[in-house]
């Protein structure tokens, strides 16, 4: 019996012929706490110079932000994007963070980062979607996790397949770091499965296991190993635990546990099924070799 074809969006612009772009780096492991009273960028900015770096990623699974602006996945108006951001949204009061994953790196050499996540507004609503850095304060200090990078970059250019300026990797000259774990800086592009494509690198790069850290995207809607089934096609992931190692039959697997919000305000959660879940327009995520 054939398996049904992997669903696919068309993108504006013609698809690139290598699945990932990818940076082979140095990396450390390391905790900071954001600064109450900053903006949520200079307090990530803060914490990635202390240890000496410019770029890297972080996960949280907490924090409290005010004021806060977010934009959720939409749909395109025009045929310039296959998916689109909702007009900005600025609830009142404190809203409470539950699940964070965020890539900081620079856009137009200024410090930027790309974040989703899933909170508790004031009202006690239950929601997620993508936080601007130039509108969203730090209301209460939070410990976060985060890998520096030395060696890569994560750095905003014109992706032509998607015709967003997206993050990517570069490389970087090696500096006096700290950074001994030996990590891979990627970006997943679109209608190739995730896990998919995790399991090739790792086989193609000799690594028998991995740790995934960060993890910001999207996918064509979502299939979750327990068949439950996300249909709307633009959603805004962040990627709550990741791991690359031999399943019962010896071979690679990719398990992904992930936390979304589709373009029609759906939440959910969940561990993916492999082999079902294409990425829409990006998927940002440093890979440790262990």
């Amino acid at each position: 019996m054939t398996a049904p074809a992997m669903r696919q969006i068309t993108q504006p612009g013609p698809a690139q012929a290598e699945p990932i772009q990818w940076v082979e780096a140095s990396g450390e492991s390391f905790s900071f706490d954001l600064e109450a009273g900053l903006p949520l960028l200079e307090a990530v900015r803060r914490g990635f110079a202390a240890r000496g770096y410019d770029s890297g990623v972080l996960t949280a699974s907490g924090g409290a932000l005010s004021p806060f602006a977010y934009v959720m996945p939409a749909l395109s108006e025009t045929p310039d994007h296959a998916a689109f951001y909702s007009a900005i949204f600025r609830p009142d009061g404190v809203t409470r963070l539950t699940r964070v994953a965020m890539t900081f790196g620079s856009r137009d050499d200024k410090p930027f980062f790309h974040c989703h996540a899933l909170w508790r507004e004031a009202d006690g609503r239950l929601n997620g979607g993508h936080i601007l850095p130039d509108e969203t304060m730090v209301a209460e200090p939070v410990r976060v996790e985060a890998i520096g990078l030395d060696g890569a970059a994560f750095t905003a250019e014109v992706d032509p397949e998607t015709n967003f300026k997206l993050f990517g990797p570069v490389a970087r000259p090696v500096r006096s770091t700290a950074a001994a774990q030996r990590v891979y800086a990627m970006r997943l592009r679109p209608n190739r499965d995730m896990a998919g494509l995790l399991e090739q690198f790792c086989r193609d790069h000799g690594i028998a296991r991995a740790r995934l850290h960060g993890g910001v995207g999207s996918t064509i809607g979502a299939r979750f190993d327990d068949g439950r089934i996300v249909e709307p096609f633009a959603t805004e992931v962040a990627v709550r635990l990741g791991t690359v190692a031999p399943g019962a039959d010896g071979e690679l697997q990719a398990e992904l546990d992930v936390v979304l919000v589709d373009y029609t305000g759906g939440l959910a959660e969940g561990r993916l099924k492999r082999g079902d879940n294409p990425v829409l327009m990006t998927m940002e995520l440093v890979l440790e070799a262990v």
